[in-house]
C-alpha cells in the first residue's frame, strides 16, 4: 500500500507539474518564467541530491558483502561474463534500433531548424576535449576510493568493492565483524531510501514545471517528425527487451514491471535514472533477486547497459547528418555504430553523456558538431524515455543473471539478510 499511494503520489505531481508549468508558461512573461523555473527546478535538486548522497555507501557495503559472500575470483568472473553478455548484446540491439528508424524515417530530412542555445552547446561540447582513451581509463580505475564516493564514480566504486571484497573474503572468520558490520551499513542506507523517497513528489513536481514553463509543450509539435520516430524507436526497444524478459521469466515478467513502475516513473518525471538506484535496489531484492547479485550487477549497469541512451546515439547522431545532408553509406554507418559501442562506456558519471557522446561521434565523422544545437531544445522529453528505458534494461538484465544463476527466489516484502 505505501509503495502504491508513493507511486499514485508521483503521477499526481507529475500531472500538477504539467498544468502549472503550462500555466506559467502561457504568461508570456520571460523574466517570470526565468524566475519561477529556477526556483521551482530546486526542488528536484533538493530530491537529487539527496539520492546521490546514499548511493556511494549503498553500492560499497552491499557490494563488499556480496563479493565476501561469494567467496572466490571464480564466482565474480562468472558473474561479471554473464553481465558482460548481457550488457554488449543489449547495447548492441539499441543501437540498431536507434540505427534503422533513424533510417526509416528521416526525420531530419527536409527539416528546417534555428540553431539556438549556444551556451549549452558550449557546455557539451566542451566535455568532448577529453574524450579519450585517457578518460576512459580514467573513469574506470580509481585514484582514491575517497574521490570516487564523494563524486559518485559507481564504476571506480564497484572496481575497488571488487578488491575490497575478495580480499574481505580471504581472510575467513578474521573478516566476519567487519562482514557484519557493512551488513548493518547496508539496512541502515536502505532505510534511508524510504525515506528519501517520501520527498520524490515534490522532486518530480519541480522537474516537471520547470521545464514545461521554460519550453512549453508547442516544443513537441515543432519537432513532431523527430519526436514520434524517436518514440517509435524506444516502443519497439521495448518490446524487444519484454521479449526477451518474457522468454527468461515467463508470468513473472509482469510482478517484475510492477515492482519496476515506480522507479520508472520517478526517473521519466525527473530524466535521471541515477535517482532511483537505491530504490531499485530495494526492489529487485524483494522481487526475489539474490542480494549479492544485485549489489554486483546494478552498479555495472548503471555504467555499461544503458539502453534507451544507447538507441538514441545513433538516432541522433544520424539525425544531425540529415539535417546538414550529409549522406551516410551503410558501411560508416555501422562503423559509428561500433564507436559509438565503445565510447559510450568512457563517459560513466559525465552529466548529459549522451549528448557527450554524440558531440565527439559527429566530430569524428565530419559532421558539424555544433548540429548538437538543433537537439537541445527537445532533448529534456526524449531524455525522460530515456531514461525510464534504462531503468528497465537494467532491471531485466540483474533479474535474467539472478535466473541464471539460479538465485531468482520468490517475491517478498521483507528485506533479505546479507549476511546469509
Amino acid at each position: 500500500m505505501k509503495n502504491n499511494l508513493l507511486t499514485y503520489s508521483i503521477i499526481g505531481a507529475m500531472l500538477l507539474g504539467v498544468v502549472v508549468g503550462y500555466f506559467v508558461h502561457s504568461t508570456g512573461q520571460e523574466a517570470y518564467i526565468t524566475t519561477y523555473s529556477s526556483n521551482i527546478k530546486l526542488l528536484a535538486t533538493i530530491f537529487i541530491r539527496l539520492v546521490q548522497m546514499i548511493i556511494a555507501p549503498l553500492v560499497f557495503s552491499t557490494l563488499v558483502v556480496g563479493i565476501a559472500k561469494l567467496g572466490d575470483v571464480k564466482a565474480v568472473s562468472r558473474l561479471g561474463g554473464k553481465s558482460m553478455i548481457w550488457f554488449f548484446t543489449a547495447s548492441l540491439v539499441s543501437l540498431l534500433i536507434g540505427l534503422a528508424m533513424v533510417n526509416y524515417f528521416e526525420p531530419g530530412v527536409g527539416m528546417n531548424l534555428s540553431i539556438g542555445d549556444e551556451t549549452a552547446v558550449q557546455e557539451v561540447t566542451g566535455k568532448t576535449q577529453n574524450f579519450s582513451l585517457q578518460n576512459f581509463v580514467e573513469h574506470i580505475v580509481p585514484k582514491s576510493v575517497f574521490e570516487a564516493m564523494a563524486t559518485n564514480e559507481i564504476l571506480q566504486l564497484v572496481v575497488f568493492s571488487i578488491f575490497f571484497g575478495i580480499a574481505l573474503s580471504s581472510m575467513g572468520h578474521h573478516g566476519q565483524p567487519l562482514i557484519k558490520a557493512l551488513d548493518v551499513i547496508a539496512h541502515v542506507v536502505l532505510k534511508m531510501v524510504g525515506y528519501v523517497m517520501m520527498t520524490a513528489p515534490f522532486g518530480v513536481f519541480g522537474a516537471i514545471s520547470a521545464v514545461i514553463a521554460t519550453r512549453g509543450l508547442d516544443i513537441l509539435m515543432t519537432y513532431a517528425v523527430y519526436f514520434g520516430a524517436f518514440i517509435s524507436g524506444i516502443a519497439l526497444l521495448w518490446i524487444a527487451l519484454l521479449f526477451v524478459g518474457y522468454l527468461i521469466l515467463g508470468k513473472r515478467l509482469w510482478d517484475l514491471l510492477q515492482r519496476l513502475f515506480g522507479s520508472m516513473v520517478i526517473a521519466f518525471s525527473t530524466t535521471s535514472s541515477e535517482a532511483v538506484f537505491p530504490k531499485l535496489t530495494k526492489e529487485l531484492q524483494r522481487f526475489g533477486c539474490n542480494e549479492r547479485i544485485v549489489s554486483f550487477i546494478l552498479p555495472l549497469g548503471y555504467s555499461f547497459n544503458l539502453d534507451g541512451s544507447m538507441m538514441y546515439m545513433t538516432f541522433a547522431s544520424i539525425f544531425i547528418a540529415q539535417v546538414y545532408g550529409i549522406e551516410l553509406d551503410l558501411a560508416t554507418q555501422l562503423t559509428m555504430l561500433l564507436v559509438l559501442m565503445l565510447s559510450s562506456k568512457g563517459v560513466a558519471g559525465v552529466p548529459r553523456a549522451s549528448l557527450v557522446v554524440v558531440a565527439a561521434t559527429c566530430g569524428m565523422f565530419g559532421i558539424p558538431v555544433e548540429g548538437i544545437a538543433l537537439i537541445l531544445p527537445i532533448d529534456h522529453f526524449c531524455d525522460m524515455f530515456r531514461s525510464a528505458t534504462n531503468v528497465l534494461g537494467n532491471g531485466l538484465a540483474t533479474t535474467a543473471v539472478s535466473k541464471w544463476e539460479g538465485e531468482l527466489g520468490e517475491s517478498t516484502e521483507m528485506l533479505p539478510d546479507l549476511t546469509g
